[in-house]
């Protein structure tokens, strides 16, 4: 019994181990691994200022529908440029152009602590650089996703990068809101503008320390711009694998992501807190997609992600109409972290299969319409959700968005068999599912892979 013991604790440990080194396995690029580093500095500066704009609005206004004009400012330009900014990913050299523009988003914090420690912050003044901050997301997103794939020497490490991408988000989402609180509660939203600024300064470093081979980067394109736009909107819009899960993220986005611009009106009128409880709140979601990002970071295969982009809007769904119900801090804290968790699963786990699947010649173009369906319908959201909350209250905008959410799930989920009929030509031509001659080898297989 105890050789049996023994052995059973060896094979938990080597488990675990395994685990850890398949989580972890894209860091082994030298160039990804600078740009880990780098970047998860710069995100929790970046999540301490969306914490502090949204407190500072509700300071300066109480009201939903700012709350909901302010995120929409910063949102809205990836709806308008995004497809135009993944043309320009295959024009110009990645890594040059994230160096700027990670200089301008720097400039940009500077401004907004400036702003706010010489005690002229203001509405408009907000929504004016939170819509400069837009226009430079709508280039930086997709410059980032585009430029992934170069900075990866093993591309088979593709999809655990983007998962580790998701965990590194989702870590500074969890610290940034929780040092954010305690800065706002000690200096002003200010300080928390002014400590994003020099937090760019991280990742700016790797990007000038990565060296990239010529051969990663793809031949600038001569033809024309709209051509080239209309090309990305034919592989997007299609009917196929690409089309149902950018419209599914849409959905989520539109009716379901706008409970974060809510979240400061529940933090001080509902549970009637301050800082320190948006702090909570904000974290809780944070941790919660921290874990989902970790889960699919250690799994072993792309395959079976099919299943889990449904699922996982249903988990985000009930999240969000616990928090909508909820009354008490520790409640709303427990269904933000399954929000939290669920949303970010969905995210990734589309990300990972529209970058597997997708050419790379149309990449660039197909993940600014991933980010458009993602960051440029929220600002749509958010406008609604801030109108209606107006009208009907904050948690019945978030009952029925996340009611909507869970609805669009089951559609995807009824066309499932479907997609992975169209998946699976385009994973055995790449190599990901070897090519089998018996189909129901190749069934067993597919639900092994999903089990892990």
């Amino acid at each position: 019994m105890e050789r049996i013991s023994h052995h059973a604790d060896l094979s938990s440990a080597s488990g675990i181990r395994g685990w850890l080194a398949r989580m972890v396995k894209a860091l082994r690029s030298r160039n990804y691994r600078l740009f880990f580093l780098g970047q998860i500095v710069s995100l929790c500066g970046t999540w301490m200022t969306n914490m502090a704009t949204g407190w500072l609005v509700y300071r300066l206004t109480g009201s939903a529908l700012m709350l909901g004009i302010v995120t929409c400012a910063g949102q809205i330009p990836m709806f308008l440029l995004g497809p135009f900014s993944g043309v320009l990913v295959n024009r110009v050299n990645k890594q040059r152009a994230l160096i700027v523009i990670q200089a301008l988003s720097m400039l940009q914090s500077f401004a907004l602590a400036a702003m706010t420690l010489s005690g002229h912050a203001s509405v408009t003044g907000l929504i004016i650089l939170n819509l400069l901050s837009g226009i430079i997301t709508a280039f930086d997103i997709p410059m980032r996703q585009s430029f992934l794939i170069e900075m990866i020497e093993d591309k088979s490490h593709l999809g655990n990068a983007i998962a580790l991408n998701s965990t590194m988000f989702n870590a500074a989402r969890f610290i940034g809101p929780a040092i954010g609180a305690i800065v706002i509660a000690a200096y002003g939203e200010g300080w928390c503008y002014f400590i994003d600024g020099c937090s760019f300064l991280a990742v700016i470093a790797a990007f000038l320390a990565m060296t990239i081979s010529p051969g990663g980067t793809a031949p600038p394109r001569r033809g024309s711009a709209l051509s080239e736009v209309m090309e990305g909107w034919h592989t997007v819009s299609r009917p196929g694998p690409i089309r149902r899960i950018i419209s599914l993220l849409a959905l989520t986005s539109l009716m379901g992501t706008p409970y974060a611009t809510l979240v400061p009106l529940f933090a001080g009128s509902i549970l009637k807190g301050g800082p320190h409880t948006l702090g909570l709140l904000m974290s809780s979601a944070g941790a919660g997609a921290l874990l989902g990002a970790a889960w699919l970071a250690g799994r072993r295969s792309v395959l079976g992600l099919g299943a889990v982009i449904p699922s996982a809007v249903t988990v985000f769904g009930v999240g969000v109409i616990g928090f909508s119900l909820s009354r008490v801090l520790w409640i709303s804290m427990l269904f933000l972290f399954v929000g939290g968790a669920g949303l970010m699963i969905q995210m990734a786990a589309s990300n990972t299969i529209l970058q597997t699947i997708v050419d790379n010649d149309k990449r660039g173009r197909v993940m600014s319409f991933y980010m458009m369906a993602f960051m440029g319908t929220a600002p749509i959201g958010s406008l609604m959700a801030g109108w209606i909350s107006e009208h009907l209250g904050a948690p019945l905008t978030l009952l029925m968005g996340a009611t909507a959410c869970i609805a669009g799930a089951g559609f995807f989920f009824l066309g499932l068999e479907q997609l992975r009929e169209a998946i699976r030509p385009i994973y055995r031509r790449i190599g990901i599912l070897p090519q089998i001659e018996s189909g129901e080898e190749a069934a067993s297989q597919l639900v092994f892979e999903a089990r892990d």
